[in-house]
């Protein structure tokens, strides 16, 4: 596998995909009953964006304004907290550290990472958190074995490569379906890159006939999307969508897409993949 989130780390995708994963994280907060976090690819957990030419149009911009929306307020607080915590001005959190900021006493987190060397970055980075445990596996077939939780409550964030972007789709629609047959109730959020319309258009299709459970689709674009640019946008489709989900993303993805605005036609959308 030639992949390595470090290449990319902090770009307007990873902020997209991480504001929208806090959202299910508070939802599932807002009982006391613990709850599992699993991820199936889940990277070394921090970065250090110095010199990293993506996160320029990204996390570089955080803070170069003030952000209106809760949602948009909260993330950069998080990163603030985050580098401040670690004295580093340029340290962005990964997914896994961004749940472990998040996850209380009660709750608990598997986190699957198959390339060893960032496998034992990201257990280092964990060292202090005993109830987030690193498996080194492929977190796809991880997954069967996962759920259902004891809890009966859980999110399961699903991010592979896409080096192989079809056959990646189709893993994320096998995943996601068996998943559901295992634990019906979980949240699912699967992200996905945007590189060509037509083929995004064909998988929400097919995703759309394999699970029947409510799906919500976020997705922001910076470019329109069949340019021939590595990424024109950020996709993110969220099974078994927390209440009013889509209605905050209706506010904080359009303010989002501006301030990352990078002077092609972009744009975002929050939706029921059923419309």
């Amino acid at each position: 596998m030639k992949y390595r989130h470090s290449f990319h780390a902090g770009n307007f995708a990873d902020i997209h995909k991480h504001v929208t994963l806090l959202a299910p994280l508070a939802a599932l907060k807002r009982k006391d009953k613990g709850f599992a976090y699993f991820e199936t690819h889940a990277g070394r957990g921090s970065y250090d964006l110095q010199g990293a030419s993506e996160s320029a149009g990204g996390a570089d911009r955080l803070s170069e304004r003030k952000w209106h929306a809760e949602e948009l307020r909260n993330f950069d607080a998080l990163v603030a907290r985050f580098r401040s915590s670690r004295n580093q001005p340029h340290a962005y959190p990964g997914s896994p550290l961004i749940a472990a900021q998040e996850l209380r006493p009660q709750d608990r987190a598997l986190l699957s990472e198959l390339v060893p060397t960032e496998a034992r970055m990201l257990e280092r980075e964990l060292e202090a958190h005993s109830h987030m445990r690193v498996e080194r596996d492929n977190g796809f077939e991880r997954l069967r074995a996962w759920l259902p939780p004891k809890e009966r409550r859980g999110l399961i964030l699903i991010d592979p490569p896409y080096e192989e972007t079809r056959q990646d789709f189709q893993r994320v629609i096998s995943a996601i379906a068996d998943a559901l047959q295992r634990f019906a109730t979980g949240v699912y959020a699967a992200w996905y890159p945007i590189k060509e319309d037509r083929e995004v258009r064909a998988w929400h299709e097919a995703f759309a006939s394999a699970v029947s459970a409510e799906t919500l689709v976020s997705e922001l674009w910076l470019y329109p999307r069949d340019s021939k640019v590595a990424l024109n946008g950020s996709g993110m489709l969220i099974v078994n969508p927390p209440y009013q989900l889509a209605e905050r993303m209706q506010i904080w993805l359009p303010e989002l897409q501006r301030r990352l605005d990078v002077g092609h036609p972009g744009g975002s959308s929050a939706r029921s993949l059923s419309d």
